[in-house]
């Protein structure tokens, strides 16, 4: 195929990539209040591993949000840190704060997985909500997750939360999961269609109806999943059953890392344990390096030597025109969208090592722990 013919291709997928972050940007709902919550419970739960620093200004900002929250229990999971001499100290100045007690991980579960699992059994009310201990609550954030699931007859509401940065690596990088989920996922179809391709969630804030959340199997059917949050979403859906996910910036803030080391271990355990077979792995991977990084360095090559640079130019502005509508949206530095090429050849970097760390069974490792097999991944 003529090179030509292959620049306006990619120009093509790249304007495409860029009108689906636009309408994304604009229709995506953010999540509100619009009910009575007087009379709800809800179970907050917290999966906590080594989580000193955090787990204080989680706990805050969850018994702040008045008497919907029933219960807060937190899962020690065999932290080595003073993690639980915290939860204790918040136990005792409020009786609904409550430390589940840890259980040796067995063999085949992922250890977040175990801890929401044995959190959602040990849970009273018919409501769950699933935090991670990094998780900040604006008030009302938990009436809000509640009034939008009775609103719009959901089971499942995932809220997507601000992303907190604050070094210069994870400016840069950081954004890239925006990117990646929104230049590919259609919101509006999502809320439309019962589909289970259209399930997504984030693991830092997942509401789910209690007795549906027994019947779909809860986090015993996606024990082994390390890319655990959307795959529930997915089996929820499966399962006939109403998952969504909405804008929740308002609500929720996390700052999933801190250092370009958590960065790295934090997206190498999820990259490739995210597709379902090796050929969607490679293809994502493929269109990454070939749409969304090949033309930053073919446009001042093709300037340089004096002519066709259209596509290449097309494919450059769409890409980093998708980078501030979302940087816009999901109020991040907008100078980092300068910086896509390197982003993006950091990304294709850590697929690469993800991939090759499962696949040669070295295993990718988090908090401690690490996880060997590629439970999702097939030939």
């Amino acid at each position: 195929m003529d090179i030509g013919v292959i620049a306006w291709l990619i120009a093509c997928i790249a304007a495409l990539s860029a009108l689906v972050v636009l309408i994304n940007t604009v229709t995506w709902p953010a999540a509100k209040s619009s009910l009575d919550s007087r009379d709800i419970r809800v179970s907050v739960l917290v999966p906590a591993r080594n989580e000193e620093s955090r787990i204080a200004q989680c706990l805050d900002t969850v018994l702040t949000q008045g008497e919907v929250v029933g219960e807060v229990l937190v899962y020690n999971d065999h932290s080595t840190d003073a993690t639980g001499r915290i939860v204790d100290e918040f136990s005792r100045r409020d009786a609904r704060v409550r430390t589940i007690d840890s259980l040796p991980l067995p063999a085949d579960w992922c250890g977040k997985n175990y801890a929401c699992f044995r959190l959602a059994h040990a849970a009273r009310s018919p409501w769950l909500l699933f935090i991670d201990a990094d998780v900040r609550l604006s008030p009302g954030a938990v009436e809000a997750a509640v009034s939008e699931a009775l609103q719009r007859d959901a089971t499942m509401v995932s809220l997507w939360p601000r992303i907190s940065v604050g070094g210069f690596w994870e400016k840069i990088l950081m954004p890239m999961l925006n990117f990646v989920v929104f230049t590919a996922y259609p919101s509006w179809l999502a809320l439309k269609r019962p589909d289970a391709s259209f399930g997504l969630a984030h693991g830092a804030c997942i509401l789910a109806h209690r007795d549906t959340y027994m019947r779909v199997g809860g986090h015993e059917v996606v024990r082994d999943e390390i890319f655990e949050d959307t795959r529930l979403a997915r089996a929820w859906r499966q399962c006939g059953h109403s998952s969504i996910c909405l804008d929740g910036q308002e609500l929720v803030c996390v700052r999933m890392y801190e250092s370009l080391g958590e960065i790295w271990r934090g997206f190498q355990k999820n990259f490739y344990t995210a597709f379902h077979s090796r050929v969607m792995f490679w293809f994502f991977l493929l269109v990454h390096a070939c749409v969304f990084t090949f033309p930053f360095f073919a446009l001042p090559v093709c300037v340089v030597r004096g002519g066709g640079y259209g596509a290449w130019a097309i494919s450059v502005i769409s890409i980093i025109a998708a980078r501030f509508a979302l940087a816009m949206r999901f109020r991040q530095p907008a100078w980092t969208a300068l910086f896509h090429p390197i982003a993006q050849t950091v990304l294709i970097a850590l697929g690469l090592s993800s991939c090759w760390r499962c696949v040669t069974g070295k295993g990718v490792e988090w908090k401690g722990r690490s996880y060997r097999s590629e439970p999702a991944v097939h030939q």
